[in-house]
């Protein structure tokens, strides 16, 4: 039997991911293929959100939405995430 646990797990593996400047985030264009940090894109501020788009395809990778109460994130464009993980820092020791 496979066990399983609720998505409240995944919390501590996205802020890793997430907290830190999301521009620098790689993503994979589900057009071309082409592999850039989010912060190289093209963004479009006019539409009634933001449309992101790839800087070598022009491929829509994201969409976000300020609903008032709600933000709407879409990534159906990237086909993946990529980020390179920091030295892990030294535990502080308090003696």
């Amino acid at each position: 039997m496979t066990s399983h646990l609720d998505g409240n797990i995944l919390s501590g593996t996205l802020a890793e991911f997430l907290v830190p400047d999301a521009t620098m985030i790689e993503g994979r264009c589900g057009g071309c293929g082409h592999i850039a940090p989010l912060g190289e894109s093209v963004v479009y501020p006019d539409a009634p959100g933001l449309v992101v788009r790839c800087n070598t395809c022009s491929h829509v990778l994201a969409t976000i939405i300020d609903a008032g109460e709600r933000l709407f994130l879409s990534f159906a464009g990237l086909t993946a995430f990529a980020m390179k993980r920091d030295q892990v820092e030294e535990p502080v020791s308090v003696a």
